[in-house]
């Protein structure tokens, strides 16, 4: 069998008196119909326990088609090593807040990456020459061609912060981000390539989406009163931290997620009193169509 191994997060449980369950990744209990193949010898494969002898014995034709049915379900590994980061996209550039991307920093060396934190003007570029002013951003930006750019907001983005890095996948390189608002912080999809969700998508999605369209853009642009000083907790900032890093980890390695919406079409809403994750679909916004010339 090319696969005979259990994936991690699968077991297979011994119930007395009912036989074998499987507990999946997602915590339901599947009951196992081994029929006439020997639960011990099934229980062994399954491990990855079993003996070149045992092996070179004569084929079981039962715990075959069970050991197939494993597989055919997903829960099988060749066991192959977990893919290592590439080394040409090691190099991730962190702007923002250090309360989140130092840890964020701590979680990508673990995994193999190279994270590199950068200072970066807070205000967004002045409107006279706002054109001119992405561009010398966008070009910062660039600057080292870095194979992603992660910009960690500990508030809310203000109006044009972003728009120079909404550029980036044009230019081959990643593009994740992350901000709080109050209480409630999001982690926006990883952009890779031209076409997918930026942070303009998702402001113009969450406006579309909400009647209060006014006040939400006004509490974007502020000034905004608030009273006691707001603090992102430990255990909070270590939950922004680790769902950015998994999504770079699968972007940079080719792992594929979880079930559930694509990354790069899922905008990730935290709860940070509970640390409740609740995920929503976004799509790019389409640019507007010109309008059409009068005849005549």
């Amino acid at each position: 069998m090319s696969r005979s191994r259990l994936v991690p997060g699968v077991e297979v449980v011994a119930v007395p008196g009912r036989g074998l369950v499987v507990h999946t990744t997602e915590g339901e209990l599947l009951g196992v119909r081994t029929r006439d193949a020997d639960g011990n010898a099934l229980l062994s494969r399954l491990s990855g326990a079993e003996t070149a002898a045992t092996a070179a014995t004569a084929p079981d034709e039962e715990l075959d088609r069970v050991v197939r049915a494993f597989e055919e379900a997903g829960y099988l590994t060749d066991g192959t090593p977990p893919t290592e980061w590439p080394a040409d996209r090691r190099d991730i550039r962190l702007l923002g807040d250090p309360v989140l991307t130092g840890p964020l920093a701590a979680h990508l060396t673990a995994l193999g990456a190279q994270p590199r934190t950068a200072p970066v003007a807070s205000a967004p570029p002045s409107a006279p020459a706002a054109s001119d002013a992405t561009a010398r951003e966008l070009h910062d930006l660039l600057d080292g061609r870095p194979a992603a750019v992660v910009w960690c907001l500990d508030g809310p983005v203000p109006d044009g912060l972003w728009d120079a890095a909404d550029r980036l996948p044009e230019h081959g390189v990643a593009w994740l981000r992350c901000h709080r608002e109050g209480w409630q912080a999001y982690v926006e999809p990883l952009a890779a390539l031209p076409g997918d969700v930026t942070s303009a998508h998702v402001r113009a999605r969450r406006l579309a989406a909400t009647p209060a369209h006014r006040e939400l853009a006004a509490y974007w642009s502020g000034p905004r009163t608030s009273g006691a000083p707001f603090r992102l907790a430990v255990p909070a900032a270590a939950l922004l931290a680790a769902l950015l890093a998994d999504d770079l980890g699968r972007w940079a390695t080719g792992a594929p997620g979880p079930a559930g919406l694509p990354a790069r079409r899922r905008l990730r809403r935290v709860d940070l009193r509970t640390l409740t994750v609740t995920e929503h679909p976004v799509l790019p916004v389409p640019d507007v169509a010109p309008m059409p010339k009068k005849a005549g």
